[in-house]
């Protein structure tokens, strides 16, 4: 058994830890959540802003039960697109905000009808694989260079790049293992900051965001407008969401040791989670998305006070308006960001293989065997599937795959013509 002291859910935090752990948070999002924005063309601003006050009131509406940070999410990027260029993206916004309040709805259909139909739809041997996914499929990020990923798999990928991605991935991996007291609550932290003077070592800094931030920022706000064509493209990608928060709840679940999807509930996080992507949408900001890197940065460290992430919501409440605070955070390079998330993204995986083996998933049944095998090759083979003006790729096409399977696999089971006994 670990020695490694465990910092539970509801566990107060001394103020002299609070501000390296709420960072440590911080660095993980920050790169992609500030992406999102840039691939929009609107200010990081309005959605550091949202992503703080999207999480606050997360922690609030699961009365302080569920560790998750709210960063920008990915899945509204193909339609939100197709929005954009063809009417701006203030009918974007309003996509955002009918798809969240829409997802609001479900998550109060849900407190109604309970969580025992997740079962059915996508049953450990299917989840455990999506779970798997939501950290494989994001892998390859790591090493494919910008902002977010090292310069590994390019074309100007030099010998210097590797070395700054390993010392970092190699003090995460040694602190995680080796440092102790402290020390070992915050080796994500520790990582980011000697990959950082390593990078800087090799003149990869660019400090030019620093010279030019001002002191003081001010977020652009701009009203939601809202328009039929443009809400019905972005409609499909409720599906996406739905499936990607169950997701996340599920490995954070088997991060913490207590079961999120009854207590605080599936209904509470789902509401909170949508919620916090319509308010976001209707004065600016993009969609919210409980975040891999820091249920990745939880799993490595043990501390899951929703303190520490609430601390972290803080520092990107105060990035909004502080031009050099967010200004320093973006100057850390790909290469040390890809070393940290590399080993992130891989605790992810891992922990959907932990969910299948907790689950005593039997593998000599046939079902069982089959789904695990379908969602993981239909992640990870690179199969693509347009729908409804959105791509269903990587987990979210496993996800459509595996709730396929399961569903007709218990209709089977309910008509008798499976070849197994239906028992596990």
């Amino acid at each position: 058994m670990s020695s490694k002291k465990i910092i539970q859910i509801d566990e107060k935090v001394p103020m002299k830890l609070l501000i390296p752990l709420s960072l440590q948070h911080t660095f993980a999002m920050f790169g992609a959540s500030v992406l999102v924005p840039i691939i929009f063309g609107i200010n990081p601003s309005i959605v550091l802003l949202m992503n703080g006050i999207s999480t606050l009131l997360f922690i609030l509406i699961t009365k302080g039960k569920a560790p998750a940070y709210l960063g920008s999410s990915f899945a509204f990027i193909g339609p939100a697109s197709i929005i954009i260029a063809n009417q701006g993206f203030a009918y974007a916004q309003g996509g955002f905000v009918v798809l969240g309040i829409i997802g609001c709805l479900l998550a109060l259909f849900i407190r109604r009808v309970g969580t025992a139909w997740i079962n059915i739809v996508l049953p450990p041997a299917a989840m455990g694989a999506v779970v798997a996914l939501i950290g494989l499929e994001l892998a390859s990020n790591t090493v494919q260079g910008g902002s977010i990923g090292a310069n590994l798999m390019t074309d100007t990928a030099a010998t210097q790049d590797f070395i700054v991605f390993s010392i970092t991935l190699g003090v995460a991996i040694l602190g995680s293992v080796l440092f102790k007291g402290f020390l070992s609550t915050i080796p994500i932290l520790i990582s980011i900051v000697v990959g950082y003077i390593s990078a800087a070592a090799f003149g990869m800094v660019d400090f030019t965001p620093l010279t030019e931030a001002s002191l003081f920022t001010m977020p652009h706000f701009q009203w939601a407008k809202f328009d039929v064509n443009a809400i019905l493209t972005m409609l499909p990608v409720l599906l996406v969401l739905t499936s990607e928060h169950i997701g996340h709840q599920v490995v954070t679940s088997n991060v913490v040791g207590h079961d999120l999807i009854k207590d605080p509930g599936l209904h509470r996080s789902l509401f909170a989670d949508n919620l916090g992507t319509a308010l976001s949408g209707l004065i600016g900001g993009v969609p919210t998305t409980t975040y891999g890197e820091n249920i990745g940065v939880m799993a490595i460290t043990r501390v899951y006070s929703v303190r520490v992430i609430a601390g972290a919501a803080i520092f990107s409440i105060c990035m909004a308006f502080i031009g050099p605070l967010a200004a320093f955070i973006s100057t850390i390079p790909g290469n040390v960001i890809g070393g940290v998330t590399f080993l992130l993204y891989g605790m992810i995986g891992t922990s959907g293989l932990r969910l299948l083996v907790e689950s005593k998933v039997d593998y000599g049944k046939s079902k069982n065997l089959i789904l695990t095998s379908i969602v993981l090759v239909s992640g990870l083979s690179g199969l693509t599937v347009n729908f409804a003006g959105i791509q269903l790729k990587g987990m979210i096409l496993a996800s459509v795959v595996g709730i396929v399977l399961s569903v007709a696999f218990y209709l089977f089971e309910r008509a008798g013509l499976m070849n197994e006994s239906s028992e596990d």
